[in-house]
């Protein structure tokens, strides 16, 4: 299964409870997180999702990019995103 089919499946809800068919894994992630795993899930490269976090919260800066390649490296280390997954 291709990087786009897996997470296509993930079952993300507002409250942001998060299911994975692919492992029968449950999680629960915060707003930020949900709106990453999100954009991520719809293809968003780095940049776009910086500026889609910017809008939302107003953090900004090269922290924020910073924040989210390491939320995203969590993600791939707990199974949500395969293991060569890599943010563009």
């Amino acid at each position: 299964m291709n990087d786009a089919a897996r997470l296509a499946q993930l079952a993300i809800s507002p409250s942001g409870f998060v299911f994975d068919p692919h492992t029968g894994g449950t999680f629960t992630v915060n707003a930020t997180g949900r709106l990453i795993l999100e954009g991520v899930r719809d293809g968003l490269g780095l940049a776009a999702l910086t500026r889609h976090l910017e809008r939302r919260f107003a953090p900004g800066g090269a922290d924020l990019e910073r924040d989210v390649l390491e939320y995203v490296a969590r993600l791939r280390e707990n199974g949500l995103l395969p293991a060569g997954f890599e943010l563009h």
